[in-house]
């Protein structure tokens, strides 16, 4: 209703009973009423008597004085009405003239009229008065709680563990420039500085890892007893270094190795007459095994660097002095082949000040001996040198506590399973202790000396073999005795957790499908290996070689010989088949003639690394392959004099040939790889002996020749590629 209306309707014409208005005003209807009966009664009562005159003349004054207060009270309620109604309509006026003047409302009939609020705009004042009192509750009913940390998480189990949204987090790091999913793994730093910006307490987790760290954690004040020098001997290759052992030891370690090169790290023991014991380490001088030269320079006390007079100072040599000096190692340099004529040994002394080696000759403090280790010259006055310096050292142990050390070298064994090659640091190491090494544990079944004997026990700074290994593990990993098996089980687990998740970080890190970059072409490559250090040698050498873009691609390396489960892959994924101073066995062997698989030998570390870069480069012209002609196996070995030892061997397969390549191995290793120096038959030269015959075999420059060794014969045929 209008307050026009409003005006109309309250009017004093309306209050005298007009019929064409019906009062809205309960009060005024009623009071209506009332003058209307009064009035009737009046007439009522002047028709009754009509002579009461006084009567008659005193009802129109009280009619007057009645209608009166009617009309005052109706013109107050009228007057209260219409002030009522100017305030809502000077309210309506303001309002409407705050609204801007637009055409539709120009033309528009209804001036008076107010727009309502829209449904939209209703909705949003109350999702913003619901945000703001969210927010007030959120802010004062949220939990700091306490988050445990480990080295590494995922962003998803974070995120519950904080009790917050997985997307709150990503949201986080994306505004930080940050790109993450739920499944992306950090580390602990970046998880406690979440943490802290979503309001709540990091806690680092307790790693099984830290109460061994306290383990290792040598206490001096306890170390009362003397113990052997710890001696590694180091230098260029080709310079001399096993030969220096083998004068020390007074064996013949040279003519076993391959092309004359050391290719694992060797642990001996010296007695030094009534002086005590010196523990010396072999280390390969070849370019490709940094990382054994690294380890060996970790584990010793003193360094003795070999240099050849002829030959001067080399680039392992150069790296050798380089892991002495990080490592803090004192080094007696030993400088080889004194006895060649036309040397200067000046020169080399010279050599060594360039890398601030200062010899004693020259008034620095570095002991050097000049020897010769074909000739056996000076090697008293090496030893002694070594003596010296360990004596300056200081050198002690307890020998009380349970043992600790360091892997040198670790192998899988045919007969016995993985075999690694420990040095004790402190404490003694007994048959029948527990213990743990890298991501592998076992108990102590049996353990061996330098010389090959069983021993029950090993003092600090012995070098010792042992058997009992669940696994094998990497050369350079501690090794631990622990008497609690839950302690041993907690550091597994979570040695094995932290790899897992190391290789899921490294998948990570691979090319992105989506990438529209070209792919490098790649060369699969499968690796076995006899033991862990020369395996870990190939690896890091051949994942260094690029060659026009192509590069090889390392599927699967292990220790150990080859197995069918290894050529099946390699034909399923189209690899080389590498084998390094192994051999395989009888069902890998028929497996691989059955696919027509090559499986390519090597025992020199150079040759196979050369093999791999002619493969990335495409270049086999002509391709060799290996042909097996025969197998045999010895029954007898006789000593003939002035011609050496004779094996008396009985013919598997094939045919043996005389003059023809043979490889002997042992227990699935390859001892000796030659030429056949002589073939007989009943006392008769042979040109050749079938299969199912016996006959003599003698092998050229080889008399190690032991009772079950097997005999391979073979040859070399060049193919032509297409």
């Amino acid at each position: 209703m209008n307050s026009k209306e409003k005006k109309k309707k309250l009017t004093l014409k309306n209050f005298k009973g007009s019929p064409t208005f019906k009062t809205t005003t309960p009060k005024v209807s009623t009071l209506k009423r009332g003058f209307e009966k009064n009035s009737n009664q009046l007439k009522n009562n002047l028709r009754a008597n009509p002579l009461r005159g006084g009567l008659v003349k005193k009802a129109p004054i009280i009619q007057d004085e009645k209608q009166k207060k009617v009309k005052e009270w109706a013109k107050k309620k009228i007057q209260e009405e219409l002030f009522k109604g100017k305030k809502k309509t000077s309210t309506k006026k303001t309002f409407e003239n705050k609204r801007k003047l637009t055409i539709g409302r120009a033309l528009s009939d209804s001036d008076g009229e107010i727009r309502q609020r829209s449904h939209a705009s209703v909705k949003r004042a109350r999702d913003k008065i619901f945000k703001k009192t969210t927010e007030h509750i959120n802010q004062v009913s949220k939990v700091r709680r306490e988050v445990t940390i480990p080295n590494l998480i995922t962003i998803q189990e974070l995120s519950n563990r904080m009790a917050e949204r997985a997307s709150s987090v990503i949201k986080y790091l994306f505004e930080k420039k940050i790109k993450v999913t739920i499944n992306h793994t950090i580390d602990a730093d970046t998880a406690e500085y979440i943490v802290n910006e979503f309001g709540h307490k990091p806690v680092r987790d307790k790693v099984p890892e830290d109460s061994l760290k306290d383990i290792l954690k040598e206490d001096i004040a306890d170390h009362k007893e003397p113990r052997a020098p710890v001696v590694t001997v180091m230098g260029h290759v080709d310079h001399g270094k096993t030969s220096l052992l083998d004068a020390l030891r007074e064996t013949d370690v040279v003519s076993t190795e391959s092309g004359g090169i050391t290719q694992h790290i060797g642990a001996y023991q010296v007695n030094v007459k009534d002086k005590g014991l010196i523990t010396f380490i072999d280390t390969p001088g070849h370019a490709a095994f940094t990382e054994m030269r690294a380890r060996g320079s970790k584990i010793t006390d003193i360094v003795v660097l070999v240099v050849a007079a002829n030959d001067g100072i080399k680039p392992q040599t150069v790296e050798a002095i380089k892991h002495s000096k990080a490592a803090k190692v004192p080094i007696i340099v030993a400088i080889n082949k004194c006895d060649l004529q036309g040397i200067d040994k000046v020169k080399v002394k010279n050599q060594l000040l360039e890398h601030e080696l200062v010899v004693e000759d020259m008034g620095g403090d570095v002991l050097c001996v000049e020897i010769s280790a074909l000739k056996k010259q000076n090697l008293d006055k090496l030893k002694e040198s070594i003596l010296l310096q360990s004596e300056l050292l200081d050198l002690k142990t307890n020998s009380k506590k349970s043992a600790k050390g360091i892997v040198i070298e670790s192998r899988l064994d045919k007969g016995k399973g993985p075999v690694s090659t420990i040095l004790v640091t402190s404490g003694t190491l007994r048959k029948g202790d527990l213990f743990v090494t890298g991501t592998s544990n076992g108990k102590i079944r049996a353990m061996y000396n330098y010389k090959g004997d069983n021993i029950n026990e090993a003092k600090p700074s012995t070098p010792v073999e042992i058997i009992g290994l669940n696994s094998v593990n990497k050369a350079g990993d501690d090794f631990v005795v622990l008497d609690n098996e839950n302690q041993i089980k907690e550091i597994i687990s979570y040695r094995q957790n932290q790899q897992k998740n190391i290789k899921n970080t490294q998948n990570a890190n691979k090319d992105n499908i989506f990438d529209n970059q070209e792919k490098e072409e790649k060369i699969n490559i499968i690796i076995k290996a006899d033991v862990h250090g020369s395996l870990e040698a190939l690896i890091n050498s051949i994942t260094k070689i690029d060659i026009n873009g192509v590069s090889p691609k390392i599927i699967l390396s292990a220790v150990g010989p080859v197995t069918e489960t290894d050529v099946t892959l390699a034909k399923a994924s189209n690899a080389k088949l590498i084998g390094f101073n192994i051999r395989p066995n009888k069902e890998a062997k028929e497996l691989s003639n059955k696919y027509k698989i090559t499986i390519n030998y090597f025992d020199i570390i150079y040759e196979a690394l050369d093999f791999v870069k002619s493969a990335t480069q495409g270049l086999f012209a002509p391709e060799i392959k290996e042909e097996s002609q025969g197998t045999c196996e010895v029954l007898e070995v006789f000593k003939v004099s002035k011609i050496g030892q004779i094996a008396g061997v009985k013919v598997k397969e094939g045919e043996v040939k005389n003059n023809s390549d043979i490889r002997l191995i042992r227990d699935g290793k390859v001892i000796y790889t030659g030429k056949i120096k002589s073939l007989f038959r009943e006392k008769n030269e042979a040109k050749e002996v079938k299969a199912g015959l016996e006959c003599g075999i003698g092998l050229r420059d080889f008399n190690d020749i032991k009772k079950n060794d097997i005999l391979e014969t073979f040859k070399l045929v060049n193919i032509d590629r297409v």
